[in-house]
């Protein structure tokens, strides 16, 4: 039986199943706040990256993990596995996947690298899909595929916290930041082929909610869905009164809480909220 690697990033939100899991493997990001580099999910916490953004005289930034990083790690897996597949997170927000994809030119055991296009535990969600697939025998080129066509169903729709904290780290615009406060405008953002956009707006927190709501009920009308997630900056009690509302109402999805994680929260903030989820063929 082939002995696989699996490779993810430091965005992916790993649950005590994967934490565990001795064939997994994650690279970092860094967070610089500063001119301070902090490495996301190792000597940062979501409590001290929120209260450091409030204090920060210039704007945030992340980092993508070097090119060397991933060389290294995949030049020591490669004496001990068969396969190595990286899943990572969208090419669209992170050099992530370009710095995998290029260390993987350097080595003579091929890695098969898939963009998630995706982030935080969505990203984590193929990861485990790509294992059950592993399991009941696919080949690498058939998990690849397959995650991909899985990977371009998803949808996802996140309510921003904080319209200063997208205009500090040069997400949003000062016009459309200062009228957008001004009117008290409440962004929600999705994730189209792997990158961000603003989709729609909301005069308050309860319109933008149901909005994001009715977005995942049209989606239940027309696809079969299983899971849900629900995706939160620092507050999970939020995220938990979100769960409850929507296991009320939708009894045959199964609803969970997870983290945003660092490199999101540097550009939403601590209130950010949303729901994400994978359309699944009837």
């Amino acid at each position: 039986m082939r002995k696989i690697a699996w490779v993810t990033d430091g965005t992916a939100v790993l649950d005590e199943e994967l934490q565990n899991h001795p064939d997994l493997y994650s690279v970092p990001l860094s967070v610089i706040l500063d001119g301070e580099v902090y490495t996301e999910g190792v000597d940062l916490t979501a409590e001290e990256l929120y209260a450091k953004l409030k204090v920060l005289s210039e704007p945030p930034k992340t980092s993508q993990p070097a090119i060397g990083a991933f060389k290294e790690l995949y030049e020591k897996l490669a004496e001990e596995y068969d396969e190595i597949i990286a899943i990572l997170l969208s090419q669209k927000l992170s050099g992530t996947l370009d710095s995998s994809e290029q260390a993987s030119k350097l080595l003579e055991k091929p890695v098969t690298n898939i963009n998630s296009k995706i982030l935080t535990y969505p990203q984590t969600a193929l990861i485990k899909k790509g294992m059950t697939l592993a399991r009941e025998g696919a080949s690498v080129q058939e998990i690849k595929q397959k995650l991909e066509e899985i990977r371009d169903r998803n949808e996802t729709y996140v309510l921003i916290g904080s319209l200063e904290q997208l205009h500090r780290s040069g997400r949003m615009s000062s016009a459309k930041f200062y009228l957008g406060s001004l009117l008290k405008v409440k962004p929600i953002i999705s994730i189209q082929d792997g990158a961000l956009e603003v989709t729609e707006k909301a005069r308050s927190e309860k319109k933008a909610k149901e909005k994001i709501f009715s977005h995942l009920r049209e989606a239940y009308k027309r696809n079969k869905i299983t899971e849900v997630w629900l995706l939160y900056g620092l507050y999970p009690q939020t995220a938990n009164e979100w769960k409850r509302e929507l296991e009320a109402e939708f009894t045959e999805i199964q609803f969970s809480c997870y983290p945003l994680g660092a490199v999101i929260g540097v550009h939403a903030g601590e209130d950010t909220i949303g729901i994400s989820w994978y359309n699944e063929l009837q």
